[in-house]
């Protein structure tokens, strides 16, 4: 793997992540056996290495098996309904307001913080200082009940200047920056293998867009032609598995 593909987030292509893409697009995320091993080829996996992986998920807990047809489990399904959210986030008009959520629990360990991290950066909120997180308060979506069990969440408009603030907490030019590579990567390449892994890539990367309001949204910024191009990719290996 080059420099430029670890760069752009670009992993290699193993069964279980081919067949995990594969459901995750898929609505609703099942498949018989005979359309995934169709599905899979194209990738470079064997139906021997194709059938090993399925028993090792279905074993992992990943997916559940009736008859001959495949579907994820409950868990993944609650991480479709995510990432299908996350990729397109819920956005209301901008009012000046930003959200803030102040980190009021103590004595929690190492797991437990780097657990909160997580939720914090799902909800696309930055960390100004230890233990204060925010972001403009334009996108509608649920907390979930683990952050507000430790944080006091907040409204504000900060004294300082809001295309000041947003520079301070995301490194905006970097990320438009990967996202045209991705972009670029994905409209120059033919071979199925390469443009499975690009897409892949490509929804990690919006996962991290801040979604920023329309006024504070850098001048070509390349988060909506993504996912356009991933939903045209999607729908393309949607009708090619089924």
């Amino acid at each position: 793997m080059d420099d430029q593909q670890l760069e752009l987030g670009i992993r290699p292509l193993s069964a279980r992540s081919v067949v995990l893409s594969l459901l995750l697009g898929a609505h609703p995320p099942e498949l018989p056996v005979s359309d995934l091993v169709r599905s899979v080829e194209p990738f470079g996996v064997s139906d021997a290495t194709l059938r090993v992986a399925l028993t090792r998920m279905v074993a992992a807990g990943d997916l559940e098996r009736t008859d001959s047809t495949y579907r994820l489990s409950d868990r993944l399904r609650q991480r479709q309904l995510h990432q299908d959210e996350a990729i397109r986030p819920q956005t209301v008009p901008w009012s000046g307001e930003w959200e803030l959520a102040i980190i009021t629990a103590t004595g929690r360990s190492a797991a437990e913080r780097s657990e909160l991290r997580s939720m914090l950066t799902s909800l696309r909120l930055a960390e100004l200082r230890e233990g204060v997180w925010l972001r403009p308060a334009n996108l509608e979506r649920a907390w979930p009940q683990q952050v507000d069990a430790v944080a006091q969440r907040l409204t504000a408009r900060p004294d300082k200047a809001d295309a000041d603030l947003v520079s301070t907490l995301w490194e905006l030019d970097s990320w438009a920056d990967t996202g045209r590579k991705l972009l670029q990567a994905f409209v120059t390449t033919d071979a199925p293998d390469r443009r499975f892994v690009i897409a892949a890539a490509t929804v990690r990367h919006l996962l991290t867009d801040p979604a920023l309001p329309k006024p504070l949204m850098p001048v070509g910024w390349p988060a909506d032609r993504l996912r356009d191009v991933y939903d045209d990719y999607r729908a393309e290996l949607t009708a090619l598995a089924r």
